[in-house]
């Protein structure tokens, strides 16, 4: 048996699979070898599933470190998220929040999970009763994982330390005590464990239901991407903040400038991962309706073209939905409590995850440019009440008075948003002329707080996470219709090419192609149309850094509230910007209108330019002097 396999954690995986009791009725003295996990196929995958089982819950509130870490959700002040307190200001290095260096205070040790990846790995080929082309996919799917962790530890913490072998039980310091590798070196490690993966990965799992879910080559070739554009990006590619900075031995983590040739390798391995998925299939997810027995508007249509996208499971636009993570407690808390006013004390509905007011400002006009620079469209004027007509009706409730900042607005807006006077679609109701569902939140009405921990501190929902054929039942009911959480999607590898494309060779038809994809799908016209003829600033889009800055704003926009405004924030350098701006929302103690939307301060935010790397644990410094911590810190 290999020196380097760690008996205890063999332990800890079999008793994980079930096997416990048998295990020690066949070993002698009770002691784990870990040969036993690979004498048998059905052993050794249940091995490989444990690897898996380290992913993170992205699907889950609480476990997705980007829903409450910067400002995209805010929460009610009885809420212990471990998130929010980063969001708060109170990130630390002896007690970390989200240590997924460690696997505490709300995070997975993912370093364990690396050493899983690592056992599997040298083990799999002594399985006897497998076939050699099925432990090659095992031994591809235990490499992306092995890439997607450390990724994960890269994105939180920069420079790593690369576990690509498990060390021997009696190696001497220089390997029990790892060092962080450059950046650089991190970005290649993993993508050649990707690359080398490839290969031996199914194109698309289709027929196989019990699969779905696990490594694909469209999946592979998916975060290869992600990985070079983030590596391309200014945190990592250049970053001025961090010259000079070197691990304890003198090794230099960060490179001195930026290379254009990253943003080139970028836009490559972009451009292989839409040509393949598109190939295999994969579109942008449009909504049907002559497979739908309801009648419904064409403006009702493109809301389902938004939400339908994430919460429809495996649609065609879905490259990877985690099964390991499936949307449901999210679901509760994104939709009102009183959404339905007969059932105002229904429990099941939470409706305590709350957009700031600032998120519900970047969202376009519906000419398809932000509000601040359409030129029709007053945002001066955005708090003065309006009454709903009915041209109006199938996004707003047709006679309430409402916010002017709630008109006139793109249809992500209306898909993505609950708030006073919106139309939520579903949940029971699906003829659009049929006495819809709106939200009332102001105080004394039925989506107002009804306890401590049971309402929208801002007055806006996250209701493009909510998947519309739920049902608010009587008592404490809620009938969700979970779905796998969609870990990367069509739209987004779109967004990343057409990023990476006007890094290399400035704004052009292949950009504008990508975004204008996406634009339509939300019923917006063209980027050039729109900018000429709506904004104040006509010929932003012929630039480069104009061009940069609609990308930006069409990727907040689109990926809102599915995990990535936090992470792009960081990569892009912006965080500095937008997470030291207040968190805002109305005034949701008063009952008349003209109260009711007032902009009312919850919380200033503070960001410095330590917090674009998190702290690595103190525990584990004391114990590594090979180590030394990220700046700031």
């Amino acid at each position: 048996m290999k020196k380097s396999i760690q008996l205890l954690s063999a332990l800890l995986v079999l008793c994980g699979l079930g096997a416990c009791n048998k295990y020690l009725d066949i070993i002698p003295d009770n002691i784990a070898t870990i040969d036993y996990a690979f004498r048998l196929r059905s052993t050794a995958e249940r091995y490989l599933f444990t690897c898996y089982s380290y992913l993170p819950a992205l699907g889950a509130f609480e476990t997705n470190p980007a829903n409450a870490a910067g400002d995209e959700f805010w929460l009610v002040p009885t809420s212990g998220s471990n998130a929010w307190k980063i969001a708060r200001g109170n990130q630390n290095k002896a007690s970390s929040y989200m240590n997924y260096w460690q696997g505490n205070n709300g995070g997975k040790d993912l370093y364990q999970a690396i050493r899983e990846c690592n056992i599997f790995l040298d083990n799999v080929e002594i399985v006897p009763d497998m076939q050699e082309d099925e432990k090659a996919r095992w031994t591809a799917e235990a490499k992306f994982l092995k890439a997607y962790f450390h990724f994960w530890l890269f994105r939180m913490y920069g420079p790593i330390a690369l576990i690509k072998e498990n060390i021997p039980v009696d190696a001497g310091a220089d390997k029990v005590y790892p060092v962080r590798s450059p950046v650089d070196t991190c970005v290649n490690y993993m993508v050649q464990l990707l690359d080398e993966a490839l290969p031996d990965l199914p194109d698309k799992i289709e027929n196989e239901v019990s699969e779905l879910g696990r490594v694909t080559k469209a999946i592979d070739l998916s975060l290869k991407a992600q990985i070079l554009v983030t590596a391309a990006s200014p945190l990592f590619n250049g970053n001025p903040d961090y010259t000079g900075y070197k691990d304890p031995e003198g090794n230099l983590l960060f490179s001195a400038a930026a290379d254009p040739g990253k943003w080139e390798r970028a836009a490559a391995a972009c451009k292989a991962a839409v040509e393949y998925c598109e190939a295999q299939g994969y579109h942008l997810y449009r909504f049907d309706p002559a497979f739908f027995q309801h009648t419904i508007s064409d403006t009702t249509r493109i809301k389902m073209n938004i939400r339908n996208a994430i919460c429809e499971k495996w649609n065609p636009e879905v490259i990877w939905g985690n099964t390991n993570s499936l949307a449901g407690s999210i679901q509760a808390q994104a939709t009102p409590r009183g959404l339905d006013p007969t059932k105002t004390a229904n429990g099941g509905t939470q409706g305590n995850i709350a957009p700031p007011l600032k998120i519900a400002e970047m969202f376009y006009s519906n000419h398809g440019v932000p509000i601040t620079e359409d030129k029709t469209w007053s945002y001066a004027d955005r708090f003065k009440l309006r009454k709903v007509t009915a041209e109006y009706k199938y996004n707003l409730e047709e006679g309430y008075t409402t916010a002017s900042l709630n008109f006139d607005r793109e249809p992500r807006y209306y898909a993505d948003l609950g708030f006073d006077g919106s139309i939520w679609y579903g949940q029971g109701r699906f003829d659009d002329d049929d006495n819809l569902f709106f939200v009332s939140s102001k105080k004394g009405q039925p989506a107002t707080a009804q306890n401590q921990g049971s309402y929208s501190v801002t007055g806006y929902w996250p209701k493009k996470l909510v998947n519309f054929n739920n049902v608010i039942g009587d008592g404490s009911t809620y009938t969700i219709q979970t779905y796998p959480w969609p870990m990367m999607r069509l739209a987004d590898l779109y967004l990343l090419y057409a990023e990476a494309q006007n890094e290399v060779n400035g704004p052009g038809q292949e950009v504008y192609r990508y975004v204008d994809s996406i634009r339509a799908r939300a019923g917006l016209e063209s980027v050039v149309s729109s900018w000429q003829n709506y904004s104040r600033n006509p010929t932003k889009y012929t630039t480069k850094d104009g061009m940069r800055e609609i990308i930006h704003r069409e990727r907040l926009i689109e990926m809102a509230f599915e995990g990535s405004r936090y992470w792009d924030l960081l990569r892009w350098k912006e965080a500095t910007a937008e997470l030291n701006k207040p968190i805002t929302g109305w005034d949701l103690d008063q009952e008349d209108a003209a109260a009711y939307y007032r902009e009312r301060v919850l919380f200033n935010q503070s960001f410095s330019t330590r917090n674009y790397l998190w702290p690595l644990p103190e525990s584990e410094l004391l114990s590594n002097k090979r180590m030394n911590q990220n700046p700031g810190w």
